[in-house]
């Protein structure tokens, strides 16, 4: 019932005092609006791309670069040679393991009159989809038989099987990539992955690919690459993708579903570089790394430098209007002490002077988080029409909704214990003689 009554009182000052009310309520409002649309920006970028199985990925770099340049403890390339990435695919000691590089690919509509565009590809092995989770709407991947025979079969997104299909089941159906035909063998269902940990070559921030290929079958059909290559001497006849080539252009990521199996990887990493330095393909001492997925990202610098710098610079725009909504309250509160001597002269104690003006606060701060919800999701908006990479992956969750309201609350009922604890120490006996 108190509760009640507090909530009566506030929205009877609320009235009382309109523009010293609006003037609150938008003060709340921009700061949480500033800090929350940051925090959105972070909370995307930063975020764990595949919660529950970060820990179980690891990319794997080995370091095949000659001795010319060589500083100890240094980062090895970033990315495998097609020797090692096919030789540790094929002794497959790891519980799952990945191959792959992006590319571009022109695909010919199967009616009659579209013009042929162009797609972003993959090509990959076998394990791409389970290690990844990739969500199917129609079928599924295909199989490590299917890498092994070099078998024209593909995976398309669902956008693409929408704009060439119409959404409907194309399974069997045949595709004219370049001057190759392949059989679609699934359709994946929507798949968002914010940043894209698994190819940071070729940005963290890309859209998902639309087809995928057979790594295998890729290379045999002479498939188109895109993504960084590394090469430190020329190729023999000019070819970058050849086996042997001197170049590392290949993501090589390992699923280990133990803390046990990863250690032993790690030594059978180390042993594989030992083997290569022994034959003279390495010439450098072993260097291998190995991270899981928040360790790479880390690593790999994913979050733009600045947008920590911003972080805390929206926080402390958020202590400022604080600190005038402390100011204001104070205003409003010294401006009530007849009121409050009266409510003190009949009984009431402090610390319902004190709860009064708290829930008088909190309320306030909810009314300031609806219309900071407002003003936040003008913000998210505002960064997804911008020019920056990631614009468009950038959205606001129900944590961050929920975080949003809970700010404004936290932020006002802090900015209200000061005038709640000045209020209560309110004088009835000087308040009731100035009367």
């Amino acid at each position: 019932m108190m509760l009640t009554y507090y909530f009566e009182l506030a929205l009877r000052s609320f009235k009382s005092s309109r523009g010293l009310t609006a003037l609150m309520l938008i003060t709340i409002a921009m700061g949480v609006a500033a800090c929350m649309t940051t925090l959105t920006v972070f909370h995307v970028l930063s975020g764990n791309p595949i919660p529950g199985k970060s820990s179980q990925l690891f990319n794997i770099q080995l370091d095949a670069n000659p001795m010319n340049g060589y500083k100890p403890g240094e980062e090895p390339n970033l990315q495998l040679t097609r020797f090692d990435a096919e030789t540790l695919l094929r002794e497959a000691r790891a519980d799952k393991q990945v191959m792959m590089s992006g590319g571009n690919m022109a695909i010919t509509p199967p009616q009659t009159g579209q013009q042929p565009f162009i797609a972003r590809s993959r090509n990959t092995s076998a394990d791409f989809f389970a290690m990844f989770e990739v969500p199917f709407l129609y079928g599924q991947g295909w199989t490590a038989a299917d890498d092994a025979a070099e078998a024209r079969v593909a995976v398309i997104s669902k956008a693409l099987n929408e704009r060439l299909f119409g959404g409907a089941d194309s399974r069997g159906k045949t595709l004219r990539v370049r001057d190759k035909d392949v059989t679609i063998v699934g359709v994946m269902n929507d798949w968002r992955v914010v940043p894209r940990y698994y190819d940071l070559t070729n940005g963290p921030f890309s859209k998902i690919d639309e087809i995928y290929f057979p790594f295998s079958t890729a290379m045999a059909l002479r498939f188109g690459i895109s993504g960084n290559f590394s090469c430190w001497a020329s190729p023999a006849g000019g070819n970058a993708r050849a086996l042997n080539a001197p170049c590392s252009w290949i993501q090589y990521w390992v699923q280990l579903d133990s803390p046990e199996k990863a250690k032993n990887y790690l030594s059978y990493l180390n042993q594989y570089s030992e083997q290569q330095r022994a034959s003279g393909r390495f010439e450098r001492p072993s260097n291998v790394r190995m991270r899981d997925v928040m360790a790479w990202l880390k690593q790999s610098q994913v979050v733009p430098d600045d947008l920590g710098l911003q972080l805390w610079l929206a926080f402390g725009f958020l202590a400022v209007c604080l600190t005038n909504t402390v100011g204001l309250q104070l205003a409003k509160a010294l401006r009530r002490s007849g009121e409050i001597g009266v409510r003190r002269a009949l009984g009431a104690p402090r610390r319902q002077i004190f709860a009064q003006f708290l829930v008088e606060a909190g309320s306030l701060g909810l009314l300031g988080g609806l219309l900071g919800l407002c003003l936040t999701w003008l913000g998210v908006l505002a960064v997804r029409n911008g020019a920056s990479e990631y614009a468009a992956q950038i959205q606001m969750d129900a944590l961050m909704l929920a975080t949003t309201l809970g700010l404004a609350l936290a932020a006002s009922l802090v900015a209200g214990i000061l005038p709640a604890w000045r209020a209560c120490q309110v004088t009835p006996a000087l308040q009731l003689k100035s009367q």
